[in-house]
């Protein structure tokens, strides 16, 4: 922003007025009409019309004053108060402006207007207005977009038209001035993210380096214009006092050529207290210091809520008559602890279930307070517990809090717009779903939302029952997305006797229940080498459950691959027991099966074999390990083979599932 200091202005001033009331001005007999002074350009702009004084307005299209428009929509610009917005250009102001024949102002290779030579541009726009300063505002901010077809190939060049938007302050006595063009580094789009702006052009040719034929029809490159982001309110303003009456001139011109052709939208000028009034205020909440996000909880668990208050603008917030935040609790929750916040004054009205705040907030500051409450007993199953405070704060600096701003969950949307600004996702309750944990009958892991190439994880309403441990060097143990049996992706190992014990880990705890059954879906294929593989089944003390072995047994029948895969389990009583398959030789040829260990009384377990599209393809049952079945609290994998195999037979599993009880 520069800034001029104009201290003898008033003097300037007073001259002029005492010469002009000596001089007798006569009118000419040519004049039929007043001049056009562009008031419905600074009523489009205005977001109150009382403030307009006086305008005027000139242009370099002598005629027709085709260099400004009113408009209610241009291609991808939008009023932002109001019905309409001002649109002014170097060229035609509009979407239909696109020349390449050099006949007419327009975009790119157009001509000028009349009155102009070529090499001494002199397309130029200007708006001025006079307004008074309402009561309480010391700013004056509005929504701004540059549009240029100078850009991309003339950034950094003398070519460079330029909007310049300047406030004269006569208290202050400050001439505040923005300017944007091409190198402001404003620019963030070009043709394909302004379309039917009159700025949507492309390049015939594919590159837009020179002065081209052009038209809209998209190609990529080719893009031959651009634009700034929207600057929202906010982004640019300028000071000044209240009661006065300040001077704000829009100008647009051409500089250093008179062809390429530059457009400013401008809207929702306005005037504020202070440079950006902003309060935002988010509530989260946690449960054991662990973000909820959503999560469902129990009945008598404790939520601890947390509030931040932001004032991002730059004057302060007062610790104003009646309170500045509000929240009444549900009526789900009972109140555990108030924490006395950082700063002001917390308490809790109990007759009216409300936690009350009253504090100041500086400019660029937050503030903090945390609350806990205990989930009542006795709600029903889905029951949701919705929270939202509200901040009561000051938008005009007159000590009165005007303006609310409900708290916002950012981890949920429920795409309701609840204080009415246009905007969902900016106002969302902390939502909490209450869910009476009753164990499932049964729980499955299908890997399908575990990352390829890492350990994998499963949970049932929050808690976790399965958890694998992370491959070592020399082996792969992790999720795949390579083979699958239902779901998109799988769990594949490759173990080697020189890699350590790998672990399928569970907390069936978690679950309140006991295991009931145990089974996985596996793929498997002949191999070249000799090769086995251990699943050992075990309780938190490491004693024994169940034990299976893959092994491959030479055939000689398929070469090179001519090693065939048998299947056994450990009976405590007649040691290694094949479980066959329904294949020649009773070996596992390149198919899916499923592999089920169920509980049997205290003492045995059953074990059956399954192969996709067969069903069940063989059965026995055995007497247990050590330990009991009920007691599996890990699964260790690992292979005795010596040496280990150059190839290494690689194997997937999916869709694993424990029956509970």
């Amino acid at each position: 922003m520069k800034i001029i200091n104009k201290k003898n202005i008033g003097a300037i001033v007073l001259i002029i007025i005492t010469i002009s009331n000596i001089l007798v001005i006569i009118p000419s007999d040519n004049v039929s009409a007043d001049p056009y002074n562009g008031e419905d350009l600074a009523l489009a702009i205005l977001s109150n019309s009382s403030w307009l004084v006086d305008c005027s307005y000139s242009d370099t299209d002598q005629y027709a004053n085709r260099q400004s428009a009113v408009l209610s929509s241009l291609g991808t610009l939008h009023p932002k108060d109001g019905p309409t917005f001002a649109f002014f250009s170097t060229g035609i102001a509009g979407a239909d402006i696109i020349t390449t024949d050099e006949e007419t102002p327009g975009d790119e290779r157009g001509t000028w207007f009349i009155g102009g030579k070529k090499g001494h541009p002199r397309d130029e726009v200007t708006l001025t207005m006079n307004l008074r300063v309402p009561m309480y505002m010391h700013y004056i901010y509005y929504d701004v977009q540059f549009l240029s077809a100078e850009y991309p190939e003339y950034v950094g060049t003398v070519f460079n038209d330029k909007l310049t938007i300047t406030v004269y302050s006569p208290t202050l006595d400050i001439e505040s001035e923005y300017f944007f063009d091409i190198n402001s580094g404003f620019f963030v789009l070009d043709s394909r993210g302004i379309s039917n702006t009159g700025f949507d052009i492309f390049a015939l040719s594919g590159n837009p380096s020179n002065v081209d034929t052009v038209n809209q029809n998209q190609r990529v490159p080719g893009a031959d214009a651009g634009a700034s982001g929207l600057i929202t309110i906010g982004g640019k303003y300028h000071p000044v006092s209240p009661n006065e009456i300040i001077t704000l001139t829009i100008n647009l011109k051409d500089s250093g050529d008179n062809l390429f052709d530059s457009g400013a939208f401008i809207d929702n000028l306005i005037f504020t207290g202070f440079a950006k009034t902003d309060i935002s205020a988010i509530k989260i909440a946690y449960k054991n210091n662990e973000l909820i996000e959503d999560e469902p909880i129990e009945c008598g668990d404790k939520i601890k809520y947390e509030i931040t208050i932001s004032n991002t603008g730059t004057a302060d917030q007062k610790d104003n008559t009646g309170n500045e935040f509000e929240d009444v609790l549900p009526e789900e929750v009972t109140l555990y602890n108030l924490y006395e916040p950082d700063y002001g004054i917390a308490y809790y009205n109990e007759d009216q279930h409300k936690i009350i705040w009253n504090v100041d907030i500086p400019a660029i500051t937050s503030r903090f307070l945390k609350f806990e409450v205990i989930v009542n007993e006795d709600l029903d199953n889905g029951t949701i517990i919705s929270n939202q405070g509200v901040v009561n704060w000051d938008s005009n600096e007159d000590r009165i809090n005007d303006e609310i701003e409900f708290t916002d969950n950012p981890y949920y949307n429920d795409g309701i717009d609840l204080d009415n600004d246009g905007e969902t996702g900016d106002d969302d309750p902390t939502n909490i779903t209450v869910i009476k944990f009753e164990p499932p009958t049964s729980v499955t892991e299908d890997f399908s939302d575990d990352t390829t190439g890492e350990s994998a994880v499963q949970s049932y309403l929050s808690r976790k029952w399965f958890e694998t441990s992370p491959g070592e060097v020399g082996s792969i143990f992790e999720v795949a997305s390579s083979y699958k049996y239902s779901t998109e992706k799988s769990f594949k190992t490759k173990l080697r006797k020189s890699g350590s014990f790998q672990y399928w880990n569970y907390s069936l705890s978690e679950l309140e229940s006991d295991i009931r059954y145990w089974e996985v879906w596996f793929k498997c294929g002949d191999t070249c080498e000799e090769y086995n593989l251990y699943l050992d089944f075990k309780n938190s003390l490491g004693q024994d459950i169940a034990k299976i072995k893959f092994e491959y047994i030479y055939n000689g029948s398929n070469p090179p691959t001519d090693w065939f895969l048998y299947l056994y389990y450990l009976d405590p009583d007649s040691g290694w027991t094949q479980l066959k398959s329904d294949f020649d030789g009773e070996y596992l040829r390149n198919s899916w099966y499923k592999l089920k260990l169920e509980k049997n009384g205290e003492d045995e377990i059953n074990y059956y074999l399954n192969r996709s599209g067969l069903g069940q393809i063989y059965y026995k049952k055995a007497r247990k390990l050590s330990a009991p079945f009920s007691d599996l609290a890990m699964v260790e994998w690992s292979s005795t083979n010596d040496p280990d195999p150059i190839v290494c037979p690689m194997f997937f599993w999916d869709d694993h599932k424990i029956g509970l009880i």
